[in-house]
């Protein structure tokens, strides 16, 4: 089994794990400034991305373009890995690779702090990728325990098809699915939940 194979009803059922589906939970965070340098490559690569219309081209494209630009503007406080082998318990299926993951520390040869597991939707499905975030992000919390990063105390998370962004908190055992929606229009905001949840 695989992080792919979870889905929500499995999360509840196999990792004992709570949702709560009905809290806006980053209302508040002010919008970020975003570079030109991403606006105009966004510009010029959203059309695109959209035509070609596959999970290549929007991962290429559009997310790993956001997630550069999080990492320019927190320099070394953050690392970024992509398409990451992340295997921390076989028995409860937290096994596979990662799309991406955010961790909180500048080490770029091996992953010390994951604060944040990005999920590419798989078929623009949001729904169906929540499953799978949520048993990365879970994992991701059982790694920092290991490790003693006690500092941590909850993991983000977020199901994204380039276009639509959807985050999630976990606090322990249960999982907060924000309810709304972010789309490539509302870059700014994205930017900043992406900044905060990758500091705070």
């Amino acid at each position: 089994m695989a992080y792919s194979d979870f889905t929500l009803k499995k999360i509840k059922a196999d990792l004992n794990i709570k949702l709560v589906e009905n809290n806006s939970l980053f209302s508040t965070i002010q919008e970020s400034s975003v570079s030109d340098l991403l606006i105009n490559t966004l510009k010029r690569n959203v059309p695109l991305a959209l035509a070609i219309n596959t999970e290549k081209a929007r991962s290429e494209l559009i997310i790993i373009n956001i997630l550069l630009e999080v990492k320019t503007q927190l320099a070394d406080q953050i690392s970024l890995f992509s398409g990451i082998d992340f295997n921390v318990d076989k028995e409860k299926g937290l096994t596979g690779f990662c799309d991406y993951i955010i961790s909180r520390s500048p080490e770029q040869f091996y992953l010390e702090r994951p604060v944040i597991t990005i999920v590419e939707a798989k078929n623009e499905n949001i729904i169906l990728g929540l499953g799978q975030c949520i048993a990365e992000m879970y994992a991701a919390q059982l790694y920092n325990e290991r490790e003693n990063n006690h500092d941590l105390p909850c993991i983000y998370g977020a199901v994204t098809t380039g276009n639509e962004w959807k985050f999630i908190q976990l606090i322990k055992d249960t999982a907060h699915i924000d309810s709304d929606y972010y789309y490539i229009t509302d870059l700014p905001k994205i930017i900043s939940i992406l900044v905060a949840t990758a500091t705070n």
